[in-house]
């Protein structure tokens, strides 16, 4: 099966859960994601991947894209929740659940606090967000508060670094295909970009999943965990559920692309300095696209 995807162009859909808002997250600020997914090439030239990145063509109404995604050709779907609550609607929901069973892939990333919680209305891999309103983590010990620089923002808030600089992750064994880089001293990529507050993933009983990296938090020192994944099975296809959509974010991976004005919080550069924290973070999403697909 990996053969067969490797032979042919991967079809990827780069979505947001919001219109297109100049001064918010939107689909421009992941540009870098999206040219270096476009960059990739097979051994003859060919692309790997035909890249599709839009925002919502609208708020409050089934999205014509997400709402219908079951019966497109894309093979797999990156959703980056960067609603406040009330980014997906129910149909939207239904299709990119029945996408998913239907064998193909699916990324959701999100954040801090309830940001992205529309993602609780997916099956399977909904179940593996954790939100301060909606499906709290079921570790009532977590309930609290991590990262206490920015007051504004609850829990979950996961403080791993500044934006712009890189934390270094551990890698659960044994070490998941898309965390693998045989370049690497240690067989495995080391390093992701930091954010101040990242939200809560864990794995759902019940599903073919778990948990692949964690991170530190450099405010409590406490551990948290960064993806999750879900193997395919005969109910669905592959999945990975991320703690933040800002490991990949132009922002995250060199601040000078700039960010929301909301943004606040001192920015750091590590991920400039240090050459391996962006290969890193290259090969992570290079090598969860191809996953998703069969083709890792």
């Amino acid at each position: 099966m990996a053969g067969e995807a490797s032979a042919r162009h991967i079809k990827i859909l780069l979505q947001t859960t919001i219109v297109t808002t100049p001064n918010d997250w939107s689909i421009a600020r992941f540009g870098r994601l999206t040219q270096l997914l476009r960059n990739e090439k097979h051994r003859d030239g060919r692309p790997v991947f035909d890249v599709v990145a839009r925002d919502r063509s609208a708020a409050g109404s089934p999205d014509p894209v997400l709402s219908r995604l079951d019966a497109s050709d894309f093979d797999e779907l990156w959703l980056f929740a960067v609603d406040t609550g009330n980014g997906l609607t129910e149909e939207d929901c239904r299709a990119i659940t029945r996408f998913r069973e239907g064998g193909r892939g699916l990324m959701i990333a999100r954040d801090h606090m309830d940001l992205g919680s529309s993602v609780c209305g997916l099956g399977g891999v909904g179940s593996a967000q954790h939100f301060h309103t909606q499906n709290l983590d079921p570790d009532k010990s977590r309930r609290t508060i991590d990262d206490r620089f920015s007051p504004q923002i609850s829990w979950p808030n996961y403080h791993s670094g500044a934006n712009g600089d890189y934390q270094a992750i551990k890698v659960q064994e044994p070490v998941h295909p898309v965390l693998a880089d045989r370049r690497s001293p240690t067989g495995a990529i080391r390093y992701l970009p930091a954010h101040p507050h990242e939200g809560s993933v864990s794995a759902p009983a019940g599903e073919s999943a778990r948990v692949i990296a964690t991170g530190v938090s450099k405010a409590s020192g406490r551990e948290f965990n960064i993806a999750v994944a879900f193997e395919s099975s005969k109910r669905a296809g592959r999945a990975i559920a991320q703690s933040s959509f800002h490991h990949f974010a132009d922002y995250n991976w060199d601040t000078r692309f700039g960010c929301p004005t909301f943004v606040d919080e001192p920015a750091g550069s590590s991920m400039r300095t240090e050459p391996q924290a962006l290969q890193d973070t290259h090969r992570y999403a290079l090598n969860v696209a191809r996953w998703l697909a069969h083709a890792l």
